[in-house]
């Protein structure tokens, strides 16, 4: 059974930096695609990125382009999310998942395995 653990999430200042964790098992990441969104509170889940099984990474959300960068650790079996420059727009619930397909997508539809989410505040 396939099981992603979030963790790493915070109450953050603008501008500091946070690093979240997608922890597997029952799948090896390595080379296995692996998407990140966010849901605000009030709004609709939307991808951040997106980490193909070629290790290349496709950016979602515009925003985050240049502050957001996502790495595997393979003999961790982990995905992680480095989130720098954080601004209270990225304030959100962060997500890990794993895809239907082999392909990275925006659409959470395509997905089908979910973590339970971590909590970045980002506040002054």
């Amino acid at each position: 059974q396939v099981q992603l653990v979030e963790s790493g999430g915070g109450l953050v200042h603008p501008g500091d930096s946070l690093r979240l964790s997608c922890a597997a098992s029952g799948v090896t990441l390595d080379h296995y695609t692996v998407g990140w969104f966010r849901q605000a509170s009030g709004k609709k889940r939307e991808g951040v990125l997106c980490i193909s099984m070629i290790d290349e990474t496709v950016y979602y959300a515009d925003s985050v382009k240049g502050r957001f960068t996502i790495s595997r650790d393979n003999p961790k079996n982990t995905v992680y999310l480095q989130m720098n420059s954080l601004k209270p727009e990225d304030t959100a619930v962060y997500y890990c998942a794993t895809p239907l397909s082999l392909h990275c997508s925006d659409e959470d539809g395509a997905y089908e395995y979910w973590g339970q989410g971590t909590q970045v505040t980002v506040s002054s």
